[in-house]
């Protein structure tokens, strides 16, 4: 895994398997439709797949939306969100299962799971809503 450079600032990808943060997540789409990720797959909004800045390429991670409980698994597949204070950026279906499509922005909880397949989007998203006392909320 290289290092790479975004408006200036570096970016170093490692394996993290014990990555477990709370903090803000986007959604995008739109602009990206049908473009390469940076694993090389093509980008589909409508299928439930995410960004991360430093997770190793395909990564599995588990997404929890900390204010409604939904719970979903997703792809990373692609690098991003380069806006200061996010850690995930997640396609617009992910934004929709995890019910913060309206909104644009969530605080979420981000736990990697494992290395994804390779070949695609062979890992589907899987929606859930969790016990109050599972989600551990951090003010932000």
């Amino acid at each position: 895994m290289r290092p790479y450079q975004i408006d200036g600032v570096w970016y170093y990808p490692k394996a993290q398997p014990d990555y477990d943060r709370q903090g803000l997540a986007s959604w995008y789409g739109g602009a990206e439709q049908h473009h390469r990720t940076a694993d090389g797959e093509v980008f589909d909004m409508n299928i439930a797949s995410a960004a991360h800045t430093t997770l190793p390429l395909p990564s599995l991670v588990e997404v929890t939306n900390l204010d409604n409980g939904r719970q979903i698994r997703v792809r990373v597949n692609d690098r991003g969100p380069f806006v200061r204070g996010r850690i995930i950026d997640l396609s617009r279906q992910a934004a929709k299962d995890l019910g913060f499509y309206g909104v644009g922005m969530a605080r979420v909880r981000v736990r990697y799971v494992g290395p994804a397949p390779r070949g695609g989007y062979a890992a589907t998203s899987r929606v859930r809503s969790v016990q109050a006392a599972e989600i551990s909320s951090v003010p932000f």
